[in-house]
This record gives structure tokens, C-alpha cells and sequence, in this order.
């Protein structure tokens, strides 16, 4: 499919009810595709997507549409939303340790190439700290500086271990031994065959 099929395609897997902050709906973007203002309707959707829960589908599609686009930053946040989707999403408010107090002293990127370990509670079979990996974006921001604090979204590499986390509990990040920062657990998504029907 070229941009705009997969777009269009997209589009349809939107009710037309739903709408931005800013009150633009499906049938705005069909006008810019009408007008072949494809960047504009690609983040469009993208935005109707962060606002309701879509189908993985959907996330493909703008994936491909804005790799065709050649639009990098489009392109992993929609890879990062197919991988919410398959693997669930925790968000959380991360505080990173200032650099004098810890190993890193450069920012950490925000757009989820960072895959960091978690103290989440687990313990070893020798009752030592497990550690359990997830992804990390960094909501808002291109990148995240040593004692900076932010809202991050973690996808777990494997969910199984992260089915205990809840709102309030506060978890540690690290990249070696010492702790790289702290969080407290905001909001728990389980993955998409998780979730109870309805």
C-alpha cells in the first residue's frame, strides 16, 4: 500500500465520534488526505491514537505509512505503540540520579532505544535482587538529563514479571549495580490478549 491507502485504512479504524484536545475528529482528516497533506494527517491520527485505544492495526499502518514518509520520530513512536499493544505499558514518573551520585552523566534518549534494568520486588532463587528489564520513552521530551525527572512509559520485555506492579509502588532503574533512578508506578496497561473481555 502506498501513504495514502494506509492512512485512509487507518482512518477507518477510527470512530468518528472520537477527537483531539483540539476537536478534530476522523472527518478532518480525511480532508487533509483529500489534500494530500499526509504529515499532517499521519500526526493527526497518531494523536486520535494516544488520546483512545486503537487496534494493532492501526499502529502498523501509520508504522509503514510514516516509514514510506521517511519520518523517524512517526516512525518509532508507532513501533513503540504496536510494542505497548503486544507487551502492555506501565507509565511512571521517573527521577534520575544527578550525575555526581551516579554512573551516568549524559542524558538518556526519550524515544525508547534505552532498555534498562528494574528492580520491580522480585528476588533470585538465592534471594538476591532479580532484576527484570523494560523499554523506556520519555514522554515529552527528545531525551532525559542525569537528575532530571520526567513521565515514562516502560514496556516490559517479558510481562509475566511485571504483572504484580501497581499505581504508587516505587521501583528502581539501573544500568550496572548502582541505582540510575527511581520511579513510582503511575499507571499499569497489561497487553492487549490480557485484558478481560468485555
Amino acid at each position: 500500500m502506498d501513504v495514502p491507502e494506509l492512512l485512509e485504512s487507518a482512518s477507518l479504524l477510527v470512530s468518528e465520534e472520537i477527537a483531539t484536545e483540539n476537536d478534530i475528529t476522523v472527518r478532518d482528516i480525511w480532508d487533509y488526505l483529500a489534500h494530500d497533506e499526509w504529515e499532517i494527517a499521519l500526526g493527526l491520527l497518531e494523536e486520535l491514537g494516544d488520546d483512545h485505544p486503537l487496534p494493532l492495526t492501526f499502529w502498523e499502518k501509520l508504522a509503514d505509512a510514516a516509514e514510506q514518509l521517511r519520518l523517524e520520530r512517526s516512525l518509532a513512536w508507532c513501533h513503540w505503540r504496536c510494542s505497548e499493544i503486544r507487551n502492555g505499558v506501565i507509565r511512571a514518573d521517573l527521577t534520575l540520579c544527578p550525575a555526581a551520585e551516579a554512573r551516568r552523566t549524559t542524558p538518556i534518549a526519550g524515544h525508547g532505544v534505552l532498555r534498562p534494568m528494574w528492580d520491580i520486588g522480585h528476588l533470585s532463587p538465592a534471594g538476591e535482587r532479580a532484576v527484570s528489564i523494560a523499554w523506556l520513552w520519555v514522554e515529552h521530551m527528545p531525551s532525559l538529563e542525569p537528575g532530571g525527572r520526567a513521565t515514562v512509559r516502560l514496556v516490559p520485555l517479558t510481562p509475566s514479571h511485571w504483572t504484580h506492579v501497581q499505581p504508587g509502588q516505587q521501583i528502581t532503574m539501573h544500568e550496572d549495580r548502582t541505582v540510575a533512578g527511581t520511579a513510582v508506578i503511575r499507571e499499569v496497561h497489561p497487553p492487549a490478549g490480557a485484558m478481560p473481555t468485555r
